[in-house]
This record gives structure tokens, sequence and C-alpha cells, in this order.
């Protein structure tokens, strides 16, 4: 069905445009709507209504967008489906795809409907649902009643721009044979290892005995498939040239490419994977009905019950609900009693076998301590915030506040005697996908931070020191302060455009101290292990340059299809890793495919050997660490309800067959696809 294919007189100059310019372009004998976007707002873009008030959509699983980069660099490009009363997460649904200069591409977004079921079931807490109950009812929408679609381009750094075409609905919608079942039926739809319980599929653990039998059988794949050949211990190529050996990591460029070079002094390039641990808990306050067979309730397993520290998002926002943790369950039940160090020698064992030599990020410091396979570690503490700054995972910090270092440093020192001087260890990721924003944020965040802020209290004194007298820098931003001190207490942000130089003068200021520190602070305790940043996964120019100038290796946490072309803003050549990646899909009992979807757990395989083939093909990257070493919890876990299908392994412990192939397809012969031989 046809919603808007821009020809027959299509009213170009009407489109509603939010820092968007708007034309008509031709391609192929047909008219395209062409978006060149600006960056002066958060989410610029356009909105197309439907022409008679609303659009039938009910027939349909899905509405499409024929996309074009016209720009000079990749973009995103989002689309957005909406009934009325939609606020960006309510009533709406919303996709998106990244392209590449010059690249074409359909986006598509999934109309998540709500069915007529039993409103008996009630489900919450979960990023993804099972069908029919897609979604939670925010993010369901009605879709007879589908009345505008906007798309637009999120949060830019740059200005961009688009051709669109042939707006359109498609997928036949069939009702899901579950829709009809009553409560009574569905409940508990969670079996005693924390499965699906209304679908089968292959690898799903039926029984005990089934869970305890696959031992066997991951046993003589482990035998067969040991290790790579050519690696030293470290899992550095045996067969490379020898480099300066410092006993410890490092990185170099070596003919054009940039490595990690082992304790050995031979080349390195990390091939990892996140969350070596045995835990991955889930909320079960207000869901009690849901769980057959609960093993909450039984003694031997109390020492899996828990009480959620930190809940940032969902249903269970500010709460603290008690959670259960099935993934080690299942682990006892497999392993016995000895569990936990049987979990910790597999994990070696596998990670070899599976063609890995990185124990990544947010991994279990017992099982990294072992000295068997090299490792990094996170690096998290506390220190105040910039009362202005907001983000996903929270405040930006204060990093003029003197709380700022002294709670690193104290962070910092828990790792002498364990990690730090460890030749294992490969190097520190000090916090995580901070929320850096645009290159004046941070800046405007300390503007609008009381007066007490450290910060401001800095900004200030480095205005003074530029413009001399207050009426010297009203006459600057077009402000009317009476004193110094009136800025100092004042709570709202300039004109960007007047006082944007001053505010990307501290920006870039803030972000260099930001670096500094932590660069010093992992150097005072642990001047030979490296400092790998904080995996950057929004950001900006100004931030980016700052790592660069202070990480030994620059990481990015890079959720998409392919990275061989990636380029560090400005083009700096300094060695980059990636610390998480990953792709899902919903053929294996889960119900989100995780941040890249892909059909099916074939299409997961191919899609990982594709990133990691481009990852080694970039002469910048030395590494990336796959997110995560085992499936997210079927009803999610307690910090913001993500349950995503992302593992190597699966609930059960089960490994997914299919991804350990690629695994192995590329850790075996990485060394020599990297270099041509």
């Amino acid at each position: 069905m046809t919603l808007h294919d821009f020809e027959g007189g299509f009213a170009f100059d009407k489109v509603e445009a939010r820092d968007v310019k708007v034309s008509e372009s031709k391609r192929d004998g047909n008219s395209w709507l062409r978006v060149d976007v600006g960056h002066a707002q958060q989410w610029p873009g356009i909105t197309l209504p439907a022409p008679e008030g609303h659009w039938d959509l009910s027939k349909f699983t899905q509405v499409q967008l024929d996309v074009r980069n016209m720009g000079d660099a990749e973009a995103t490009l989002c689309c957005r489906v909406d009934n009325p009363g939609a606020d960006g997460v309510r009533n709406c649904n919303t996709d998106r795809v990244t392209l590449k200069a010059g690249e074409a591409g359909t986006l598509t977004v999934t109309i998540n409907r709500k069915p007529a079921i039993d409103p008996d079931i009630k489900l919450f807490a979960m990023r993804g649902y099972p069908e029919p109950y897609g979604g939670n009812a925010q993010r369901a929408i009605d879709p007879a009643n589908v009345t505008q679609v906007l798309v637009f381009v999120p949060q830019p750094q740059a200005d961009s721009a688009f051709e669109i075409d042939n707006l359109r609905a498609t997928g036949e919608y069939h009702e899901p044979p579950l829709a009809t079942m009553t409560a009574a039926q569905f409940f508990p739809f969670i079996d005693t290892f924390g499965q699906y319980i209304h679908k089968d599929w292959p690898g799903k653990t039926h029984s005990l005995e089934e869970l305890k039998e696959r031992t066997v059988d991951e046993t003589v794949d482990l035998t067969a498939h040991a290790s790579p050949e050519g690696w030293d211990e470290y899992g550095g190529w045996e067969a490379s040239p020898t480099l300066d050996a410092t006993g410890f990591f490092r990185a170099a460029k070596h003919e054009g490419k940039w490595w990690l070079v082992d304790p050995k002094g031979k080349l390195f390039w990390s091939h990892g994977i996140d969350c070596v641990n045995a835990w991955d808990n889930t909320p079960v306050t207000d869901r009690e009905k849901w769980f057959a067979d609960y093993p909450g309730s039984q003694p031997e397993f109390a020492e899996f019950l828990s009480t959620a520290g930190r809940v940032l998002h969902g249903d269970y926002a500010g709460r603290q609900p008690q959670c259960f943790d099935f993934a080690a369950a299942n682990l006892k039940r497999k392993y016995g009693d000895d569990w936990k160090t049987a979990h910790a020698d597999l994990a070696h064992r596998r990670l070899r076998s599976w063609g890995l030599n990185t124990i990544a990020n947010w991994s279990d410091a017992s099982i990294y301590l072992m000295h068997r396979t090299p490792y990094c570690v996170a690096i998290h503490f506390g220190g105040k915030p910039l009362q202005g700054s907001e983000g996903y995972w929270g405040q930006f910090r204060d990093v003029f506040d003197p709380s700022f270092e002294e709670a690193l440093r104290q962070a910092m020192a828990g790792q002498v005697g364990k990690s730090a001087g460890d030749p294992w260890c490969i190097g520190y990721f000090v916090d995580n996908e901070l929320s850096w924003g645009s290159d004046t944020s941070l800046a405007i965040a300390t503007l609008v931070s009381p007066p007490d802020q450290i910060a401001k209290q800095v900004f200030v004194d480095d205005l003074k020191a530029k413009y001399e007298t207050i009426d010297k820098l009203n006459a600057a931003w077009g402000t009317q302060y009476a004193s110094w001190d009136a800025l100092l207490q004042n709570r709202q942000p300039p004109d960007v455009a007047k006082a944007g130089a001053d505010l990307r003068a501290f920006y870039a200021r803030t972000a260099e101290q930001y670096f500094r520190i932590c660069r010093d602070s992992v150097k005072a305790v642990a001047p030979n292990n490296l400092y790998l940043g904080c995996r950057l996964a929004w950001t900006n120019d100004l931030a980016a340059a700052a790592a660069a100038k202070y990480c030994d290796v620059v990481s990015y946490n890079l959720y998409r299809r392919d990275v061989s072309d990636f380029r560090m803003p400005g083009n700096q050549d300094v060695p980059l890793i990636i610390g998480e990646f990953h792709f899902g899909a919903l053929d294996r009992g889960l119900f989100h495919t995780g941040l890249v979807p892909v059909a099916d757990q074939n299409a997961r395989a191919e899609a990982y050997r594709s990133y990691v083939r481009g990852c080694l093909s970039n002469p910048q990257f030395v590494g990336c660490g796959w997110f995560k070493y085992r499936d997210e919890c079927t009803t999610g876990r307690p910090l913001d309800a993500e349950n995503y299908q992302i593992g190597f392994l699966d609930i059960c412990d089960t490994p997914y067959p299919e991804t350990i192939a690629a695994s192995r397809d590329i850790g075996y012969g990485m060394y020599e696809y990297r270099t041509g031989r």
C-alpha cells in the first residue's frame, strides 16, 4: 500500500520541516524527496501526514521507505510511525538505517501492534515480548489509525542529506496462534531453566538429563578443536616478526597497520568477548505466576536470589526488585556443587577453542586472574555529578572537582596486586558510553549548573581571563549579566550561535581534563598496562580528539554491520579497538534481537564473519569484543529490561553452533587474513 510516492504534483514546499531543507529530486524518471538536514536541533527531520487524516495499516506488518545517502559521510536516518499522542516513546514505532556516503537502502519499521488478547495477560519490564504480546503498552500502536510518519536524523553532529521515495506499507499480517490463549493457558510462560515455554527450537533444553548430557558432546568438540595452530600462550602470532618485547601488551604500528604486541613481542590482534562470567539475573518481584517449577523457592538455589541495586530504566526504575539468576542456577545443575571452578576452567578452554584470545570488558576477575587468557578490566568510580548534564547511563561528572580524580585513584588502587602490572592484562577501560553530546553540550550543562559547581567556577574564571570585564562578555554573547557573580548565579543557557566559540573551547578543555586525569590515574598504578579509553558510543569531534591525545588505544562501541571504512573524526591515525558489537535473531526463544537484528542463526553467523573481517581489514583496529558471552535473561535484566539474543551461549550454557563456527573461521585464520598471507 503506497503512502507517499512523491509523484503527481506532490507539494514539496508544504512538507513540515525541522532544521531541514526539502526539495524535489529526479532519479530514473521518478520524483524523490530530497532532505538536506542541519544539525542545530537534536532531531531534525520532516513530518508526512496521512492525506485523509489516517491510514488503516491493519493488514500489514511493516512500513518501508527507500533511502539514499546523498551526503559525503556515513549517516543514520530514522523513521517513526505515529498514532495520535505519539511522543517518541509512546504510541509510535521507530527504526533506523545507517548508510555510507552514496549508499542506497531500505528503512523498515516493524509495526508493533496491540492484539486483542486476554486482558489478564500483562507483561512488563522487557525490551522485547513474545508474539502476539509484542511490546509493552507504551510502544504498541493501533495500525488502523496511523496519522503520520516522521523521517529524521538522530542527534546529528554534522549536516547530512538524503533522498527518500516510495513510503509504503508491506508484509501480510496474520494473527499469531497464541492470541487465542487465555491467561490461565499462557501462565506460566517461563520454564524452570528460564526458557520460553510456548515454543520449541533447535538446542532448547527439555530436561535436567539433557542439560547434563550436553557436557559430553561439548567435551568432544573442545578436544577436537583445542586451539588455533600458530598461537603463542597469549594468543599472539607465533610466526610474526618479534618486535620489542617489553613483558607487557603495547600498541605499535607495523607495516602500515596498527597492532597490539604481546609480552613476548609477537603481533597480537584482540579477538574477544565481553561478560565472561556466570551471572545473568532477572527480576521476579510481581512476576510470581510467570515461572513454572520456580527454582528460586528451592533451598539449594537460594544463593542465586538477590536484590537489584541499580535500576535505571523500565518498569522497575527506582525500585529494588528481588531477582533470580537462572544462568548460574543452570550451571550448578549442570556441573554440580563445584560449578564455579568448572565454569571458570571451561571458559578459558572455550575461548581458545573458539578462536578467541581476549576476555574483554565486564568480565569476572576470578576467571581472568587465572592467567590463561589475556584480558581487559572495567574501571568504574564515583565523583560529583555535573548537575546540568544528563545522559542515558547517568549524568556526566564534574572533572574539575577534586572528587573526580580522588575516586578514580581509589578505584585504581583496588587493582594493586591484581591486574596492575600483570603481563596478562592488556589494559583498562575507564567508564563506558558516556554522554558526550554535541560539541557545546557539556559547556552548556556547566553554565546551567548551580554556582557551587567547581566546573562552573573554572569556566567563569576562563571567561574573566579572556574578556576582563562583564560588559565585553555581554557584547560578545548578546547577554545582560550585571556582574561576573550574576553569571555564576545564572542557570539559563546562552545563545549558542553567539557564545559558540567559548562553549566549544570549554568543552574541549573539559574533554582533555577528563582523558588526562583518566590516563594519569591509570598510569600511576599500572604504568605498563594500556589505557583504553571510555568506549565511545555517542561522541563528537572535540571528545574524539581528546581521546586520541591521551589514550593508548581509543575504544568505540560500534553497533553496525560494517566497520571496514570506519575512521575517527579528523582521520587521526591512532590505534582503535571495538568494545562492543553484536547481532541477534528471534529463532531461539528470546523476544528481542538486540541492537542489530538478523533473520536467524545462520544470518547471525555470517554477519559475525563479515563484521570481524571488516575490522581486520581496517588498518587502525587492533581488536574487537563481542557483547556478550551469554544471552540476556528471557524476561529481561534488572538494569534496563534488556532481554537480547546476543550470546555465544544460551541461558542453559549451550553454545550456538552457527556462531561458534563463525568465530573459529575468523580466529583460526585472522593473522593471515590481516596480513594477506
